[in-house]
């Protein structure tokens, strides 16, 4: 049985939304979604940090490109960190993989980091996986080392919180691996987070589960309930062997319903779970237009879907889903090609595009749209891995099938941001 929707004029629907954030640049407010049930507090927006302010609001216009051929704002710096096919450490051994995909970065315990990055070669099985760039607290590249070898078109994956990356295979029969960002233990198979092909994945913390996104037209939005002995309360972390794959369906009387306010969310098991679910799809689920880039960030779960250039919010303490950007619709239409995205500390969701006219905008937590940067002179390529050093003073990126000339299999960027860490 179906929830009745939000009933809005349509012709109301962009003040309606715009009233549902506060000015950009305000005082951090309350979480998103007070609508369908949610007890959180009235005049709901994207989630800031308490007490802070939008660092991304106050960026200036783009400005001509820079000796990399990326136009930044002013204050904004560039450089090149690695380049596919070559040594990012002089004498090392480990040349630097094609196709780079998505990151995360790790702090270490020497003051420096590690930048992880998969590897998404397409169409060759075994030929993917994932390394790693690690930096002295100076941040120069002291290491380059693999982390994940033999599995096939390695796209996105996620960030867990104890500290080790989940590597997500995009193929129909693709699983997730868990990866160590060090490269000393081996990375290990989690198929009990589903066979499909996987995009990203997210860890809520709080409630004990997993979201993941999976890059298919009729794709769905899942999500990992872990048993009661895989995630003991207590337990800082997940086995993810052992636990419920579910699949979201949406109750709305019309599909357009998400762009007029928050709709309901149900969670059903998906069936045979155990096996490819392209081959199984619930005749419930509600499809997904091409999955991408997904973020857990203060309760709510934001993902992306590229056939429709949508970004998605969906509050995990009201189960409900809207939509808070949608290209077709918005009257500043200048992200498209949405793909990787990831949310910063005060609540900046920043996206990066698969073709477009190749930018990473930020969507600010009233939803102004403001492009980031823009990389020139690889529009056949794409921007991948986006993710803040732990200090929050650098942005690490790759060009997927750039180089240093234009055209490549891949060259990874790290900007510097001029925030105070």
């Amino acid at each position: 049985m179906s929830v009745p929707p939000v009933v809005l004029n349509p012709a109301s629907r962009r003040e309606f939304l715009r009233g549902l954030f506060l000015t950009a640049g305000g005082v951090a407010a309350a979480p998103l979604l007070s609508a369908c049930g949610s007890s959180r507090a009235p005049g709901g927006s994207l989630p800031s940090q308490a007490g802070g302010l939008s660092k991304f609001a106050g960026i200036g216009a783009l400005q001509a490109p820079d000796a990399n051929g990326i136009m930044l704002p002013q204050g904004f710096s560039s450089r090149v960190v690695a380049v596919s096919g070559e040594t990012p450490v002089l004498g090392g051994s480990y040349s630097w993989h094609s196709f780079p995909d998505g990151g995360a970065t790790y702090a270490t315990d020497d003051g420096g980091w590690v930048y992880t990055s998969n590897s998404e070669v397409p169409g060759i099985g075994g030929l993917g996986g994932a390394g790693a760039l690690r930096f002295d607290a100076n941040g120069t590249v002291v290491d380059a080392y693999s982390i994940l070898t033999g599995t096939t078109q390695n796209c996105a994956g996620g960030k867990t919180p104890w500290g080790t990356w989940l590597s997500c295979e995009e193929t129909g029969s693709g699983i997730t691996w868990e990866c160590d960002p060090l490269g000393v233990m081996p990375a290990v198979a989690k198929p009990a987070l589903g066979t499909f092909a996987h995009e990203a994945v997210a860890v809520d913390e709080t409630n004990r589960e997993l979201f993941l996104t999976e890059d298919t037209g009729d794709g769905a939005f899942y999500r990992f309930v872990p048993s009661a002995t895989d995630w003991p309360a207590g337990s800082e972390r997940a086995a993810m062997e052992d636990g419920v794959l579910q699949v979201a369906r949406v109750l709305q009387s019309d599909p357009d319903d998400v762009l007029y306010g928050p709709q309901p969310v149900v969670w059903l098991d998906a069936i045979n779970p155990d096996q490819p679910q392209s081959s199984n799809r619930h005749p419930e689920a509600t499809p997904f237009a091409g999955g991408e880039g997904i973020w857990w960030y203060q309760g709510v779960v934001f993902f992306s879907t590229k056939g429709d250039n949508r970004i998605w919010a969906y509050d995990t303490h009201a189960q409900t889903l809207e939509v808070i950007y949608d290209f077709a619709t918005s009257d500043n239409p200048i992200l498209s090609g949405v793909d990787n995205l990831l949310v910063s500390s005060d609540g900046d969701v920043l996206v990066a595009e698969d073709g477009g006219n190749m930018e990473i905008c930020v969507i600010l937590p009233d939803r102004t749209v403001k492009p980031v940067l823009r990389i020139t002179g690889q529009d056949a390529s794409e921007i991948c891995g986006p993710a803040f050093s732990p200090d929050g003073t650098r942005l690490y990126l790759s060009s997927q099938r750039g180089g240093r000339g234009g055209a490549g299999s891949g060259i990874t960027y790290e900007i510097g941001l001029p925030f105070v860490a």
